[in-house]
């Protein structure tokens, strides 16, 4: 009923003291939400950034975790095949584990195979390898033409002399001894002891 007695005297329907606060306060309400929007959009832009760096440094871990895991799959599977040969009793396990590293992987159920269509076991392919190569095993007899027994000449071995110990003004005993010890380890080397 206000409404229609502020018609009655507003009769060309020019805005009303209502409508002009009503205008008033949302011309208000704008003008604050203007003022507020940068820094929700500065809020916002902050989160973004934060989360995309939390992303990369999870990503950052993730990728981390993936190379510690394979490093110490690889270390697990290295000291297998290095047991292996030993207990096969290579001489020459440094060798023989270069030779086939390459050859060996883990299968899906875990267990170290060789690589191919037969896909036998660890153990059975490194048996196999050491019997087509016994030159990775210790020599069975110790010796041969040529060797020379460890007794031989060793009744006038005198102790060895220390490199450091060798200087000027040395008394004249040690001189002597070094000399000595010099003489007989250069005829040992010409007669090719």
């Amino acid at each position: 009923m206000s409404d229609q007695m502020e018609a009655q005297k507003n009769p060309e329907n020019e805005p009303g003291i209502r409508d002009i606060v009503r205008q008033a306060i949302e011309e208000f309400v704008k003008a604050e939400q203007r003022k507020a929007e940068p820094a929700y959009q500065t809020q916002l832009q902050d989160e973004r950034k934060r989360r995309e760096s939390l992303e990369g440094r999870l990503n950052q871990l993730v990728e981390e975790n993936r190379k510690a895991r394979a490093a110490a799959e690889e270390s697990e599977r290295s000291a297998q095949i290095r047991s292996e040969l030993q207990r096969l009793g290579v001489a020459k396990v440094d060798l023989a584990f270069k030779a086939v590293k390459d050859d060996i992987v883990r299968a899906d159920n875990g267990q170290l195979q060789a690589k191919g269509p037969d896909a036998k076991s660890m153990e059975e392919y490194l048996a196999a390898f050491v019997q087509q190569n016994p030159e990775l095993l210790p020599a069975r007899i110790a010796g041969g033409s040529g060797a020379q027994s460890p007794l031989r000449g060793s009744a006038d071995v005198t102790p060895g002399i220390e490199i450091d110990k060798i200087k000027p003004g040395m008394n004249k005993e040690d001189l002597e001894r070094v000399r000595k010890e010099i003489s007989r380890l250069a005829s040992q080397a010409l007669r090719g002891v």
